[in-house]
């Protein structure tokens, strides 16, 4: 059963109509359009997916949409504009934090949901945030070190 869930997406309030039992993803990509957000694994273990809910990087695979009924979304399309890069998106192009990109909006957003809750992370932080974010280019040396140009 379809109902009007109102939430807070890109710091602008945004109501969709949607089972409550769909995906946060699901209605990111096919019913808003925000394509950034990619559908890797389907079961929350890639990290492909990953969206900052209020200041957690969450699986939006995973998340159904009555969980972010009230609450605040935020995706790369929030995150920054080529205008003014978020300084996770300038550090990862400086230290070359990606090869084919498919992993990389979600590692963008994990590391920035670790950024609002810690400016200044150590490595074992980093390391620990990015955790469930594959990568099958092998980039996450470089990844780690544009989190920590980002946090300083």
């Amino acid at each position: 059963m379809r109902s009007e869930i109102a939430f807070t997406l890109n710091g602008r309030p945004t109501s969709v109509d949607a089972d409550p039992d769909q995906t946060l993803l699901d209605v990111l990509r096919n019913t808003l359009e925000l394509k950034a957000t990619r559908m890797g694994c389907g079961l929350g273990q890639c990290g492909a997916c990953t969206v900052i809910l209020g200041e957690h990087a969450v699986s939006s695979c995973d998340t159904p949409m009555w969980s972010v009924a009230g609450k605040e979304v935020t995706t790369l399309e929030g995150l920054g504009s080529r205008d003014a890069p978020h300084p996770l998106q300038t550090a990862f192009i400086e230290e070359q934090a990606l090869q084919c990109g498919y992993c990389t909006s979600g590692l963008l957003m994990a590391a920035a949901a670790l950024l609002k809750r810690n400016p200044h992370p150590s490595e074992p932080d980093i390391q620990q945030a990015l955790e469930g974010n594959l990568c099958r280019c092998g980039v996450h040396n470089r990844v780690v070190r544009a989190v920590m140009k980002a946090s300083t």
